[in-house]
């Protein structure tokens, strides 16, 4: 019986029950043993993090403060937060029937903390590596700290820094797979279960946000930088590469401008940059314009509280400004191989390089631009409101002066309202001998005058008008220098046909015009419209059709006036200086013969004219018709 009874048990493990118990159990303490070399592991992480916190970094106070900053970045923000993740993971340890699911509950509260504070420091890692590989280039300094790092940290070895700063890039990289090892020792019907994938998932996309985050840190650093380039550097950096990638973008970007290919469009983007880029110009022209004061009122408060801080906010914006130009640029070399994806299908690994370098600029503009902007309104209000305090000290300083100096004028006895009067009076006196002298003026103005067309341009004016009607025709009022690609060089007095109101980027302050022979964009507040001034056998022709046919009454002869040639004479519309002898210099008005209107070649754009007796040749352009004589003048009266 005593044999049967030890054989019993035996029996018992043997049948799949007992297995499945023996599993389950073997399960549950793999899966305990996860969870506390979870925590254990912490403790042990933020005890390192503590170390070089405070021992590690208060013993390296020789080195620059920015490059502690860099070596450590925001290692303050890293404990705290990982202090508070590993009270709440020992605080699980009092419920052990409900510890796996806590644990879970707890990497997806603490996911987007975890990721804040990490890709900060993930992004700065390799800034810091350079600085260690530059100590170790000065053998004192790198004694000395790996002195420091081996009384604090005698495990750290021979990698010194090195072996300190890649512990938190390590621990936040560990943690999916410590979570994965708990999850395979958890039953998938428990209802740990769920909560433990959705945790493995999340600390997933953390290391996988923080990677992308940490590239596009890395590409802005590459093209923030503000380089101040000789034309000789510049030269020595172009080579075939660049000149194709030039030439390929701005053949992208002319086909863009004339309608050919469609413009990439991002709302979002473009409202940042618009409020970003007007940020930029308030901050220039406050920074001219405090220029300015200073030069004319010298005063060490405003120099050091206003002048330095702008000009600080000034070399802040350089940065932000290149990336923005240099997604531009990336821009079009995306649009460009988003056409050959669709076309061919799949393009090189260079290409899918670039296309990433784009995605990665625009990502990071977009999510920090609203950051930056925010930043940048805050310290120009501070400026702002520094510079208002300055002035009204200022005004406090001009009033005690003037109070000062008013003691010593003639009226200053008298009482305010009395005063008050007295002004009143002057200026009502004033203001009815203005009055006067304007309605005298307005008596002897002469009568408005139209626009006169130029005589080189006369063919080019009757085509766009044929071609566009009066409505389209628009003048220069003064001289266009065409900066960019597509916009147009035009000379006072030219004629254009407008043919859009606005660009392609729906700025209706450039215009697309046609010039009679080339087609780009100006600025519209360089354009008015233009009155055609019809010619006298118009005007008879339409006298003529208004007559009654029955009407036979003979019409009284005008009054003789005083003829000028209406074709050979006309006037100077503007000055020229003669540059040869062939040529001959103007006044603007001066009454000008036109002897040929053209040059020996037969070019309209040079007319040979005679003006005080003097022969030569001067721009057709600058010629203005004198329909009529001068019949008026007008002086003032006595």
């Amino acid at each position: 019986m005593a044999k049967h009874g030890a054989d019993e048990p035996s029996s018992r493990s043997g049948s799949p029950d007992g297995e499945g118990r023996a599993s389950e159990d073997r399960s549950l303490l793999h899966q305990r043993l996860a969870v506390r070399e979870l925590i254990d592991t912490e403790v042990s992480y933020l005890h390192m993090l503590q170390l070089c916190a405070s021992d590690i970094r208060s013993r390296l106070q020789q080195l620059p403060q920015g490059d502690l900053d860099v070596l450590f970045s925001n290692i303050d923000d890293i404990i705290k937060v990982n202090s508070r993740f590993l009270h709440d993971l020992q605080e699980t340890a009092s419920k052990e029937e409900e510890q796996v699911q806590l644990v879970g509950n707890i990497f997806l509260e603490f996911q987007e903390e975890l990721e804040q504070v990490y890709k900060v420091y993930c992004a700065s890692y390799d800034q810091a590596l350079l600085l260690v590989d530059t100590y170790r280039k000065e053998p004192e300094l790198q004694r000395h700290i790996q002195g420091i790092v081996e009384m604090v940290v005698p495990q750290a070895g021979s990698s010194g820094l090195s072996f300190l700063l890649v512990i938190p890039l390590q621990r936040i990289t560990r943690y999916p797979l410590l979570l994965q090892k708990i999850l395979e020792n958890t039953v998938p019907d428990a209802s740990a279960y769920p909560v433990l994938r959705r945790a493995v998932s999340a600390l997933q996309d953390v290391n996988t946000n923080i990677n992308e985050y940490k590239m596009r840190k890395e590409v802005a650093s590459k093209y923030t930088k503000v380089e101040q380039l000789t034309l000789r550097e510049r030269l020595a950096r172009i080579n075939t590469h660049t000149l194709s990638k030039k030439t390929t973008r701005l053949s992208q970007l002319l086909k863009q401008e004339a309608g050919l290919i469609p413009r990439t469009e991002d709302k979002e983007f473009d409202d940042l940059e618009e409020r970003f880029q007007w940020v930029s110009l308030c901050v220039t022209e406050l920074k001219n314009n405090v220029a300015a004061y200073l030069d004319n009122l010298q005063k060490q408060r405003l120099e050091g509280l206003v002048w330095q801080p702008l000009c600080s906010l000034a070399k802040a914006l350089l940065g932000p400004q290149n990336l923005i130009k240099k997604r531009l640029d990336k821009l079009l070399d995306f649009e460009r191989l988003e056409e050959k994806l669709l076309e061919v299908g799949s393009v090189t690994y260079q290409e899918e390089a670039a296309r990433h370098t784009y995605q990665a600029l625009n990502s990071l503009l977009v999510a920090e631009l609203p950051q930056f902007n925010q930043l940048v309104m805050q310290w120009l209000g501070q400026i702002l409101r520094t510079f208002v305090t300055l002035q009204r000290d200022l005004a406090k300083q001009v009033l005690q002066r003037a109070e000062g100096s008013m003691a010593q004028l003639p009226h200053h006895h008298v009482p305010e309202p009395a005063f008050r009067k007295l002004v009143e009076d002057a200026l009502g006196q004033t203001s009815n001998q203005l009055r006067a002298f304007q309605e005298t003026f307005e008596k002897v103005l002469p009568p408005p005058t139209t626009q006169p067309l130029l005589p080189g341009s006369e063919r080019q004016v009757q085509a766009l008008l044929s071609r566009y009607g009066p409505g389209k025709l628009y003048q220069v009022t003064s001289n266009i220098s065409g900066t960019g690609t597509l916009d147009l060089t035009l000379p006072r007095g030219q004629i254009v046909a407008i043919l859009q109101n606005k660009d392609t980027k729906g700025n209706s302050g450039r215009w697309l015009v046609d010039s009679g022979g080339h087609r780009g964009y100006v600025p519209a507040g360089k354009l008015q419209l233009y009155h055609v001034v019809p010619s006298s056998e118009e005007l008879r022709r339409q006298a003529g059709l208004n007559k009654d046919p029955r009407c036979l009454t003979p019409e009284p002869s005008p009054a003789p006036v005083p003829s000028i040639p209406t074709v050979n004479q006309v006037i100077a519309a503007y000055p020229f200086v003669a540059r040869s002898s062939h040529e001959v210099s103007l006044q603007a008005g001066q009454p000008v013969t036109i002897l040929e209107a053209q040059d020996k070649k037969g070019n309209p754009e040079w007319s040979l004219v005679e003006v005080n007796g003097q022969r030569g040749y001067v721009p057709s352009g600058f010629l203005a018709r004198a329909r009529s004589p001068v019949l008026w003048g007008w002086s003032l009266p006595s």
